[in-house]
C-alpha cells in the first residue's frame, strides 16, 4: 500500500519502438494488439483468434481463409480497411454479420457480402467486358474460318461463357465470364436485364416514334416493346437513336425499327444492365471491377 493508503498505480507498458504514436497510452494488452494490427505482413495469420468480446455464431470453416484476407484479395481494399469493415458490421457471410477478425471462411462455397452487395470472392472467377467489332462472330470457333471472339480473347476464351449474342455486323459490349450461374441469369429473359443500343437509322424520325416503340410494335412472332427510346442526334436524312429493351429475341432491335419504318444501318450495344461500354476501344477487353460484378449480382438477385 502507498503511504496514502491506496494501492500503487500500475504503470502502462510503453509500446515497442516503431509502434504508431496513437498506441502510446494503451495498456500492455491493448498495445500488443495494436502492434499486431500495425503489422502489414499479409502472411500473419496468428492474431485475432483471442477476440472473444465480439464472437458471432458463424462456425469457422476448417482450413478456411481469414475473412479480411478474402476481402482484400477480392479488391475491396487493404487488409486494415477490410478489418474496419468487419468491425463496423458491414460484412456478412451466408447472410450472417461477422464482426471478428479471426473468422475463417471458404470463398469457393460461401456467399460474402459487403454493405449488402455480393462480392466475387472466388479467385478463379473471371469477368470480362469486350467491345466486339463488326465482322466478328459471337462464338469461339467457326468452321468457315471467319473471325470469332476467340481471336480477340486468346487462351482465356475456351473457359468463358458469353452472355447473349450480337449479330455478325453489330458492334459493342459483350460480357464474358466463367461464372455459369451469373451468365445464365443475365441472358435469361425471366430476369429482364435491360440492354441499351445506339442505332443509326433512316430519317426523318417522327416525334411519336418513342410512343410507338414503347407502346409495342407488332412483329411476325408477337408484339415487342422498348423500355426507353430517344433521338440522340438528327443527321439530315439519317438519325442516331438510343433504344433500351430487355427483349432477347433474334435481331429484335433491327426488326422493331424496320417495322416502324426506320431501317438500321449501324447498331452498337452500349450497355448491359449496370455495365457500360464506355471508352473501351473496338476489339479490346477489360476486367470488370469488384463493384461492377456486385452490381451484376444485384441485377439478377444473387
Amino acid at each position: 500500500m502507498s503511504p496514502a493508503g491506496r494501492p500503487p498505480r500500475r504503470r502502462a507498458q510503453r509500446p515497442p519502438a516503431g509502434q504508431p504514436g496513437w498506441a502510446r497510452d494503451l495498456t500492455s494488452r491493448e498495445a500488443e494488439l495494436a502492434a499486431r494490427l500495425a503489422d502489414d505482413d499479409p502472411d500473419d495469420d496468428d492474431w485475432g483468434d483471442e477476440d472473444e468480446g465480439q464472437r458471432d455464431s458463424l462456425t469457422d470453416v476448417p482450413g478456411g481463409i481469414r475473412l479480411q484476407k478474402v476481402l482484400a484479395a477480392a479488391g475491396i481494399g487493404s487488409r486494415r480497411h477490410c478489418e474496419q469493415l468487419i468491425a463496423d458490421g458491414r460484412v456478412a457471410v451466408d447472410g450472417e454479420i461477422v464482426r471478428r477478425f479471426g473468422a475463417r471462411v471458404d470463398p469457393q462455397h460461401q456467399v460474402i457480402r459487403v454493405d449488402g452487395r455480393r462480392i466475387p470472392a472466388r479467385e478463379d472467377l473471371v469477368y470480362i467486358a469486350l467491345n466486339k467489332p463488326a465482322g466478328v462472330l459471337t462464338t469461339m470457333s467457326d468452321s468457315r474460318g471467319r473471325a470469332t471472339m476467340a481471336d480477340l480473347l486468346g487462351d482465356v476464351a475456351e473457359r468463358l461463357y458469353h452472355v447473349g449474342r450480337l449479330d455478325y455486323d453489330t458492334e459493342g459490349l459483350m460480357l464474358l465470364m466463367n461464372d455459369g450461374e451469373l451468365a445464365h441469369r443475365l441472358a435469361h429473359p425471366r430476369f429482364g436485364v435491360p440492354k441499351t443500343y445506339l442505332a443509326e437509322v433512316s430519317g426523318p424520325v417522327p416525334r411519336d416514334l418513342a410512343r410507338q416503340l414503347v407502346g409495342g410494335i407488332e412483329l411476325d412472332d408477337g408484339v415487342a416493346s422498348a423500355d426507353k427510346f430517344r433521338v440522340v442526334e438528327r443527321l439530315g436524312t439519317r438519325a442516331l437513336v438510343e433504344i433500351t429493351l430487355h427483349e432477347g429475341r433474334k435481331h429484335i432491335v433491327k426488326r422493331m425499327l424496320a417495322a416502324a419504318g426506320h431501317p438500321v444501318s449501324r447498331l452498337v450495344r452500349t450497355r448491359v444492365g449496370p455495365i457500360a461500354l464506355g471508352p473501351l476501344r473496338p476489339g479490346t477487353t477489360r476486367h470488370l471491377s469488384v463493384k461492377e460484378v456486385g452490381d451484376l449480382y444485384a441485377a439478377v438477385g444473387l
